[in-house]
């Protein structure tokens, strides 16, 4: 019978900070950790309902997948795309939509998965998009908030962690597509 190679992580997230460019900022431990806490909010919220998570791609679908398998309620899935930054550090300012919802909406409860939560352009651009289909309720659920940052007229339900405003990449969150697998979140440097 053939060897077969296993993957192994010699050393917990110390391969994620090899890049020079890259300084630790949050362990995978802690993100584990924090998501199965959000997982344990959402059981009891959403007793006895079946919600419907949406994430926004690309960021949030490393975020989505772990939260969702830590929730223990039926659940359905969707996916959004929005663009608002490209390939740079600063948001355009414009949101464009890029994939729509694929499920019906209208009298659902609704939770959208977000990787950041930064200016709150793209939370207010979904929210309205989302209130457009009448769901019985809407939450938003993010990884990470930038405090202070957004300019946002509602409230974000589930936060992962409140962050100072640095650019951060890892865990689904990339630079010019790049970074997004690393297990956990790390400051890109200037």
């Amino acid at each position: 019978m053939p060897k077969v190679n296993t993957l192994r992580s010699k050393s917990k997230n110390k391969k994620d900070f090899n890049n020079k460019n890259l300084k630790a900022f949050i362990t995978s431990a802690r993100i584990i950790k924090r998501v199965k806490q959000l997982a344990k909010v959402i059981n009891k919220d959403y007793k006895n309902r079946v919600p419907i998570f949406i994430g926004v791609l690309n960021g949030s679908f490393i975020f989505i997948s772990d939260l969702v398998r830590a929730v223990k309620l039926d659940v359905e899935i969707d996916f959004l795309k929005l663009s608002s930054y490209g390939d740079s550090k600063i948001s355009s300012g414009e949101v464009k939509l890029l994939k729509e919802l694929n499920c019906q909406i209208e009298g659902r409860d609704i939770i959208i998965v977000e990787d950041i939560v930064d200016s709150g352009l793209s939370a207010k651009y979904i929210r309205n998009l989302v209130l457009q289909h009448r769901p019985n309720s809407l939450e938003f659920c993010t990884l990470l908030m930038k405090k202070g940052l957004s300019n946002l007229d509602f409230d974000i339900k589930y936060v992962g962690f409140e962050i100072e405003n640095k650019f951060v990449v890892g865990y689904g969150l990339d630079y010019a597509q790049k970074y997004r697998n690393l297990k956990s979140i790390a400051v890109l440097k200037p």
